[in-house]
């Protein structure tokens, strides 16, 4: 029996490795601006706001792919999904590698957002249907880490990737990598699409993603997600880089290589978050609690810098560079428990709705970081990068007192929440 349980679970973690290669991809390509603004702002004729602007197309075009990836997982799998949006992903690759100006890269962002559209929820959709409750939340960790060891290769690698060739090199390898995440799936996932109870049209499974993530049972957590992932996106993907070496006087690849420990941070720190969910039983305090401290250390960062309040308060001119590492590496290890909320969505739906639910939720976050993103931008063009950067910590701040009231407010007259059933 052992023999059968053990071949049993390889069966189900080889496809959701494979498919988890795809986030990784994700993750590289759309942190890959952080260790090149400088040369991307140069070559396409662009001020660092404006490539702020542009690069959040790419959360943009993967919101509003959202839901038609959650209507593509339920009605044709993940396997035919997964295909169709790596095969856009290394198109999107190529026009940016190619883009001789800031119309195509600009069109790019927006094919690659389209292509990374289920880089996450394909494994995550896998997970939920091939395990159950108790193996989808430690898959749920597995799956964020391993997918966050993309920000591995946009840090350290690709910036010395970029000093060598220059940033399209860089996209050139993202997009190999997303030609061999279509091989391995290609390969190895077999899972065929849930049974439907009965047919309905792409637009009743639209509305039904729009009426789920408006629902009661999940509009807390649309609320919590849309500053969760703008957070990442925003800090590690986008001012991360230019903070260190514009702020801090740091070379591109001494800014990667700090990265590079904020980005093991993302890696490992799911895993951490699991343990320590299962252990503690409070996920939804954790959660939350996440989101204060990481706004907490944005905040403490800024003040660390040239002229900050932190600096002035301890006399000096700015905090020294291992200040921002503990911080930033600190970041990814907290805001982590974010994966609370993928075990929320699970709960407060039937099986059949997993892929919508997660979709609509995926909307929420990616939607949160395309809008905090053009805002960070705008705040840039007043304050300089600081003031980017603290347009994450206020959203953190903001939407996480908004989860706990909405979340009150859906109680019931039990104390149980409406949809998660989750200890507090």
């Amino acid at each position: 029996m052992d023999g059968i349980a053990q071949r049993a679970a390889t069966a189900v973690a080889i496809p959701i490795l494979a498919l988890t290669l795809g986030h990784v991809f994700s993750n590289a390509v759309r942190t890959l601006p952080a260790v090149a603004v400088d040369v991307l702002t140069r070559d396409l004729g662009l001020s660092a706001q404006e490539l702020a602007a542009l690069t959040g197309a790419f959360p943009a075009a993967f919101a509003l792919a959202m839901i038609p990836v959650g209507v593509a997982l339920d009605r044709w799998g993940v396997r035919l999904t997964t295909l169709v949006l790596m095969a856009i992903a290394m198109v999107g690759t190529a026009l940016a590698a190619l883009a001789p100006g800031p119309g195509t890269m600009l069109v790019a962002q927006c094919v690659l957002g389209v292509g990374c559209a289920g880089a996450m929820m394909c494994p995550i959709t896998y997970a939920a249907r091939a395990t159950d409750p108790v193996r989808f939340g430690v898959w749920s960790g597995i799956i964020q880490g391993v997918g966050n060891s993309g920000m591995l290769l946009s840090a350290s690698p690709l910036a010395l990737l970029i000093e060598w060739q220059g940033w399209r090199a860089g996209f050139w390898a993202c997009g190999a990598l997303a030609a061999l995440a279509f091989v391995v799936v290609a390969l190895t996932v077999r899972q065929p699409p849930p049974a439907r109870a009965q047919a309905h049209s792409l637009w009743q499974d639209t509305r039904e993603i729009l009426a789920i993530a408006a629902s009661p049972r999940l509009r807390a957590l649309m609320v919590f997600a849309f500053a969760s992932f703008a957070a990442i996106l925003g800090v590690r993907g986008l001012w991360g880089g230019p903070w260190l070496m514009e702020d801090k006087g740091l070379s591109r690849v001494e800014a990667g290589n700090i990265l590079l420990l904020a980005t093991i941070g993302l890696v490992i720190g799911p895993a951490i978050a699991g343990v320590v969910v299962r252990w503690s039983g409070r996920p939804i305090l954790l959660m939350v609690g996440s989101h204060f401290v990481v706004a907490a250390l944005i905040i403490c960062l800024v003040g660390g810098g040239p002229g900050g309040w932190l600096s002035t308060l301890l006399g000096l001119a700015v905090l020294p560079v291992w200040f921002d590492t503990l911080l930033l590496t600190g970041f990814g290890l907290i805001l982590s428990y974010q994966i609370v909320v993928f075990s929320q969505v699970r709960a407060a739906v039937p099986p059949e709705q997993t892929g919508r639910a997660l979709s609509a939720n995926n909307v929420s976050f990616f939607g949160g970081a395309a809008v905090f993103q053009a805002l960070s931008g705008v705040a840039a063009a007043f304050g300089g990068v600081g003031a980017a950067l603290l347009t994450f910590a206020v959203g953190l701040l903001v939407c996480s007192s908004l989860y706990l009231w909405l979340r009150a407010r859906t109680q019931t007259p039990g104390g149980s929440q409406s949809g998660g059933g989750m200890a507090v």
